[in-house]
């Protein structure tokens, strides 16, 4: 298994057979799953064919991604807006998550000035994706993204049935 962040060529075909199309404009590999293929990938934030991307980490598994659609469909982002829009603290927390997210894309050095302001998952005002959110907290690690930790902590563990590694 591989904890290195380059993208390999494996990486690529790995993630082309999760999307089910040519991946994008991938960076780096922003979080692997415990099986140790992709789960989560940084991608440029201007496409090739010039279109600003503003979903630096986009998450690829597609056990990953289906859990947190199941989670989405539970009703939780409206809980969140409800806590968000009366705790302060927590605003305080998810500003600094739209920070973090808007200061990771920036270090690659590429300017996008029709994205200097906006992340993404609804950061910082809102909470309207949690396939986002998610992605954030498995790519930066935990205490970042409050949203996404709490997302994170309530999936199964997508990768036990069947690891992405048996993924063909």
């Amino acid at each position: 298994m591989s904890n290195e962040k380059t993208a390999t060529s494996d990486d690529l075909a790995c993630i082309q057979t999760q999307l089910g199309r040519t991946p994008r404009n991938v960076h780096a590999i922003a979080y692997r799953c415990p099986c140790g293929k992709p789960a989560v990938v940084e991608t440029e934030p201007r496409l090739g064919d010039g279109t600003p991307f503003p979903t630096f980490f986009y998450a690829t598994c597609p056990r990953l991604t289906g859990a947190i659609s199941t989670l989405e469909s539970t009703g939780l982002m409206v809980d969140m807006n409800n806590r968000l829009a009366t705790d302060a603290e927590l605003g305080g927390a998810y500003a600094a998550a739209h920070d973090d997210y808007i200061a990771a894309r920036t270090a690659l050095g590429v300017e996008v000035p029709e994205l200097k302001d906006i992340s993404a998952g609804g950061m910082p005002d809102r909470v309207k994706c949690l396939h986002s959110l998610v992605a954030h907290s498995l790519a930066a690690g935990p205490d970042v993204n409050p949203f996404g930790d709490e997302a994170l902590a309530k999936l199964p563990k997508w990768w036990e049935v069947q690891p992405c590694s048996e993924v063909e």
